[in-house]
């Protein structure tokens, strides 16, 4: 007697072949499909370049506007999911806005077979790539972004970071260590232990529905505070953790979509109204010195130490 098995229960050990390998590619990738759409639609001019810098060269995706005048340059520096679809999808969305954008792959080299972002095979593999990152190599490659940045024909002369999540932290950092950025953009990223060095002003978006980065805002704004920095934090209450991208996928929670959205503007309209590093800076310090000869007495206004504190 021939028993002829139904033809889901003969394709059985190849259907669970297949979903034994989703793990490893679906989530990179299906999460994406929606950003790489987008993506291929722009008509805006996108290009990759080489950024070198010692024994190491960076590639980077440079979005360029439609604009007829010289634009701000933004270094966008990617979340901890490496120079994703999203990434250069958020890159193009601000090219839209009127600037510049170049979006350094931090894992340049990194990857299997030495290659970058899109060589790993899971979201966890390139996860634990970036945590793994060395501070000071990551510090380099965005200095070669931004001097890249500087040159760019196009360019206005203004740049300003833009990080999500570990490039949120990322932004924050460089701060510390860059002298000629006219802002730095903080998207749901942890504030550097010290802020004494930093001349930008610095501007917070977080999540009310991250604890984990929500419980250090208090603290990083009482540093920036203490040291007469400019720091302006904003919280979207009911959003989660990365709601510049969770907000603009096809499911979207409300919250999220609702942060997204006023991230967005905020971040373009304070792009827009950036000024030159050196005055960015002298307002910051021109805003700390009155605040203190206001809360000092009248005859301590021109005390020579004073004024070297305050310059500093």
């Amino acid at each position: 007697m021939n028993i002829t098995l139904p033809t889901t229960i003969r394709r059985a050990p190849k259907l669970l072949a297949a979903l034994l390998l989703l793990p490893l590619t679906t989530p990179a990738l299906h999460a994406q499909d929606w950003a790489k759409t987008r993506l291929d639609a722009s008509p805006r001019h996108h290009e990759y370049i080489n950024l070198k810098h010692g024994d190491r060269t960076v590639q980077a995706f440079v979005v360029y506007p439609e604009v007829k005048t010289k634009a701000p340059v933004i270094v966008l520096i990617h979340e901890i999911f490496g120079l994703s679809d999203w990434a250069k999808e958020m890159a193009d969305e601000l090219a839209a806005q009127g600037f510049i954008v170049v979006a350094p792959d931090l894992l340049t080299g990194f990857g299997p077979n030495n290659g970058n972002s899109d060589s790993f095979p899971s979201v966890d593999a390139t996860t634990k790539a970036v945590s793994g990152l060395d501070a000071a190599v990551v510090t380099a490659d965005l200095d070669a972004a931004a001097d890249y940045g500087k040159k760019i024909p196009a360019g206005n002369g203004k740049i300003a970071t833009v990080g999500f999540c570990w490039g949120g932290g990322k932004s924050f950092a460089f701060a510390t260590h860059r002298k000629d950025l006219s802002a730095a953009f903080v998207f749901y990223g942890p504030g550097p232990t010290d802020v004494t060095t930093i001349t930008a002003p610095v501007y917070g978006f977080y999540a009310g529905n991250d604890a984990r980065i929500g419980a250090t805002v208090p603290a990083t704004t009482e540093a920036m505070k203490a040291a007469g920095k400019k720091y302006e934090p904003v919280t979207y209450d009911g959003a989660g953790h990365g709601f510049m991208r969770a907000g603009e996928a096809p499911d979207a929670s409300p919250a999220n979509k609702a942060a997204r959205e006023q991230g967005f503007t905020r971040l373009v309209t304070l792009i827009k109204e950036m000024k030159p590093a050196q005055q960015a800076s002298n307002a910051t310090r021109n805003k700390t010195l009155a605040a203190k000869k206001s809360a000092a007495p009248a005859i301590q206004c021109h005390d020579s130490s004073m004024q070297m504190a305050a310059s500093m």
